[in-house]
């Protein structure tokens, strides 16, 4: 390649931090109000038919997301390595997405668990598509531990917008026009920003004059790194907890505090994304201050104590403020859970002089997604013990199966997540933070 074509150009963070915004928008809504739209409004399948679908999703997701990064490494264009494959995959997720929310027609007796099975998996595996390669932009676009911070920042702020739009204000907006109409407006505005972002990132193409990273020995490296399973270990059991909540409020709302509307359940995710929205520049200062690995390990336990009073909070006056101290928790661990993920893939980097950023976001996004499994525990405990299959037969106490499935299992989860958190340490980590304490106070 040329000189001018191995110049690298920086990418302003705020465009590439907005992309968030766009990835976000379709899937939070698809992963929260799947069960609700199919289990609870359309009675099509029962809980238990959706667990099989989470359980079954998350071994294919097992094999796709390592395609999918090993693929990215490989590309070699002069548009880069991830840009083509977010301009391509994006209207086709947004297709299949769209699909999911408006199935056709009248389904048979026999149609509605293979129709939500198939449309359930190709979304997702287009989702993990984009995912993996605009996450593998993060750290080859931004290399100092402060402009990562900052970037990252920008990037969780559009995050938690793209929830309030996606998970809070939708169960508002599917009471006016419909889930499926839903579905086609977000879709759109989820094409325009993803290539909004992907056209303006300015991937460092000398990257590509670098031998291309072989499958197996890049799987092996990633997976015999121990810090990589601790990591995605803690990861996943934060993203099923937030999973579990998010799909669970509607219930909640509806079985336990008794508000049979979509306003109610707007109100409770709003209050919680909008909180951590606000937090997370407080978050930055802690991280800062803390060091990145200590304030993680401040937020995982932050976010497993505030989720506990919800168990008991009857009305959704009292329930407010403590999804206000839940948003706190979430905004600190969003804060600061990929710079984690950032040093893990500079430590790879420097010890095998290679840059394999697709096959660690990957892979990374195998165990956070293998939360699909805590998932479908949850499912299958609520249909099991509580009796809860459907909304036509929401069992004897849906009241407690919807407080089980947004509080207690996630709270489970969230302490396990807490722990594995203090098992992983980085040799250099003393020196490291002593490194950021005197950069901060410099700044």
């Amino acid at each position: 390649m040329s000189d001018q074509k191995k110049q690298l150009r920086k990418t302003n963070p705020f465009r590439y931090a907005f992309g968030m915004f766009g990835t976000s928008i379709p899937i939070n809504m698809f992963k929260t109000f799947a069960t609700v739209f199919y289990v609870d409004q359309l009675s099509a399948v029962t809980f238990n038919q959706f667990a099989i679908i989470t359980f079954a999703y998350t071994f294919l997701d097992a094999v796709d997301n390592p395609i999918y990064g090993f693929l990215s490494d490989r590309t070699r264009t002069k548009y880069g390595r991830r840009r083509p494959w977010l301009v391509i995959a994006t209207p086709l997720l947004v297709v299949c997405y769209i699909l999911f929310f408006n199935p056709p027609g009248p389904l048979g007796a026999d149609t509605p668990f293979a129709y939500v099975m198939l449309m359930y998996m190709l979304t997702g595996t287009l989702d993990s598509m984009i995912s993996t390669n605009y996450g593998a932009l993060f750290p080859e676009l931004f290399r100092d531990e402060r402009e990562r911070a900052k970037t990252n920042a920008i990037r969780q702020i559009f995050q938690l917008i793209a929830m309030v739009v996606s998970i809070a204000l939708t169960p508002v907006v599917a009471e006016k026009i419909g889930f499926g109409n839903t579905a086609i407006v977000y879709g759109i505005l989820a094409i325009a920003v993803i290539w909004f972002m992907a056209f303006g990132a300015r991937e460092d193409l000398s990257l590509m004059d670098q031998p291309k990273p072989g499958l197996l020995t890049s799987v092996k490296a990633v997976v015999s790194n121990p810090k990589f399973w601790k990591y995605g270990m803690t990861n996943a059991c934060f993203g099923a907890a937030l999973a579990l909540v998010q799909a669970g409020v509607p219930f909640y709302v509806k079985y336990y505090l008794g508000r049979d509307d979509g306003m109610s359940s707007t109100l409770l995710l709003g209050v919680a994304i909008l909180s951590a929205i606000i937090f997370i520049p407080a978050w930055i200062k802690i991280i800062h201050r803390l060091s990145v690995m200590r304030a993680w390990r401040l937020a995982f336990g932050l976010i497993t104590v505030c989720i506990l009073p919800l168990y008991i909070t009857s009305v959704l006056g009292a329930a407010l403020p403590v999804v206000v101290l839940l948003g706190f928790g979430m905004a600190g661990v969003q804060a600061s859970m990929d710079l984690v993920s950032a040093r893990i893939l500079d430590e790879d980097a420097k010890k095998y002089g290679l840059r394999r950023e697709g096959i660690y976001s990957s892979l990374l996004g195998v165990l956070n997604k293998a939360n699909g499994l805590f998932v479908s525990a949850g499912y299958l405990i609520v249909d099991t013990i509580y009796g809860f299959e459907s909304g036509d037969v929401p069992g004897d106490n849906p009241g407690d199966a919807s407080r089980f499935l947004t509080v207690l299992f996630p709270a489970l989860l969230l302490l396990v997540g807490f722990l594995f958190s203090f098992w992983l340490k980085f040799r250099d980590e003393p020196a490291v933070e002593k490194q950021e304490a005197e950069q901060n106070e410099k700044a």
